[in-house]
C-alpha cells in the first residue's frame, strides 16, 4: 500500500481481475461493479489487527476512501492517527485473551483497563470497548459464568453512566482459541441475563461462531437484542469473505439489518490478496 489506488482504482481492480489476481466469481462481481453506488445500510469498520503490516496513516486514508466509517481494535494513540480521515473507532481493545473476567484474580487490572477505556470512549463518542471471559484452565464454565459477573457489576455502573456499551467476543475454542471459555452462543447470553444490563453485550463474531455451531442466520435472529456487534471472517482460515469460503455474506449481513441493528461490522479477516484490493472486496460484499 505504499501508492494506493484510489477507491474507483480498487473497485476496477477487484472486478476485472486486474494486477494478476483472479476474476471474482460472477455471485460477486457485481458486487464490486465501478459504477455501483455505496448503499450505506450497514456501518463497516476494519480490524486493525489484519493489516498490520500497513502504517495505520495510509490504512486510515484507503479504508475512507471505501466508504469504511471505523478502525477498531485499537487504542489511544492509535486513535489520533485515524480520527483526523474521519474515523470513529467502533470498539476499543483490551489487553488478554487467555487471561480475562472468569478468574477473580484478575479482576483488579481488568476493572481498571475497563474503567480508563471507559472514560476514553465516552470522551470520543465510541461505542464499545472489548473484554474476554478468559481460558477455562479447569475451571467450569458455570464458575467462570458466576466469576464474569463479580466483576463485570464493579464497572457496568459506570459503562450505564457514560453511554458505553461493554461487549465479551465470543471465540473458537476448535481451532484458534483452544480452551476459551466463551466459545458459545448460550453460555454468552446466559451472562448477558444474568448481568441485566443494556451496556453489557455479546460480540457475535461470525467467523468463530461458524466454526462452532453454524446456523448463523438463526442464531443471530434469536439472540439480536444480546448482541452489540459483529465481526466477519471467512471459513475456513479467516481469509477474504468472498467464494472462497464457505459462508454468503450478502445473506448474512441482510439478517442482521433486518433485526434493527444499528452498529457496525468489523471486517476481521487476514488479506491474502493486495490490502486495498482486498478492503474494497469486502466492503462492497457487505454493503448490501
Amino acid at each position: 500500500m505504499n501508492r494506493m489506488p484510489n477507491r474507483r482504482q480498487i473497485i476496477r481492480t477487484v472486478a476485472a481481475g486486474a494486477v494478476g489476481l483472479t476474476v471474482l466469481p460472477a455471485r460477486y462481481a457485481a458486487l464490486a461493479e465501478d459504477n455501483r453506488t455505496v448503499k450505506g445500510n450497514i456501518k463497516q469498520s476494519v480490524c486493525r489487527w489484519c493489516y498490520g503490516r500497513v502504517p495505520l496513516e495510509k490504512l486510515a486514508a484507503e479504508a475512507a476512501r471505501i466508504g469504511y466509517k471505523s478502525i477498531e481494535l485499537i487504542g489511544p494513540e492509535e486513535y489520533k492517527v485515524i480520527k483526523p480521515f474521519g474515523l470513529t473507532c467502533a470498539m476499543v481493545r483490551c489487553k488478554s485473551i487467555t487471561d480475562g473476567l472468569n478468574r477473580k484474580e484478575n479482576h483488579d487490572w481488568i476493572e481498571e483497563e475497563l474503567r480508563t477505556n471507559i472514560e476514553f470512549a465516552a470522551a470520543e463518542g465510541i461505542p464499545n470497548v472489548l473484554c474476554m471471559s478468559g481460558n477455562r484452565r479447569g475451571m467450569s464454565d458455570e464458575e467462570g459464568l458466576e466469576n464474569c459477573v463479580v466483576g463485570l457489576k464493579r464497572v457496568i455502573g459506570l459503562a450505564e453512566q457514560k453511554k458505553v456499551t461493554i461487549c465479551m467476543e465470543l471465540l473458537n475454542s476448535k481451532v484458534d482459541h483452544k480452551d476459551y471459555m466463551c466459545d458459545r452462543t448460550a453460555w454468552g447470553v446466559a451472562l448477558v441475563k444474568k448481568l441485566g444490563s443494556p451496556r453489557f453485550k455479546l460480540l457475535y463474531d461470525i467467523y468463530h461462531m461458524q466454526i462452532m455451531e453454524g446456523d448463523i442466520i438463526r442464531t443471530i435472529r434469536d439472540n439480536k437484542e444480546y448482541i452489540g456487534h459483529y465481526h466477519t471472517g471467512g471459513v475456513p482460515g479467516r481469509h477474504e469473505i468472498d467464494e472462497s469460503q464457505e459462508l454468503y455474506y450478502p445473506a448474512i449481513v441482510k439478517a442482521i439489518l433486518e433485526t434493527g441493528y444499528t452498529g457496525f461490522l468489523g471486517q476481521e479477516y487476514i488479506p491474502t490478496k493486495e490490502p486495498a484490493v482486498a478492503l474494497a472486496s469486502g466492503f462492497r460484499i457487505c454493503d448490501v
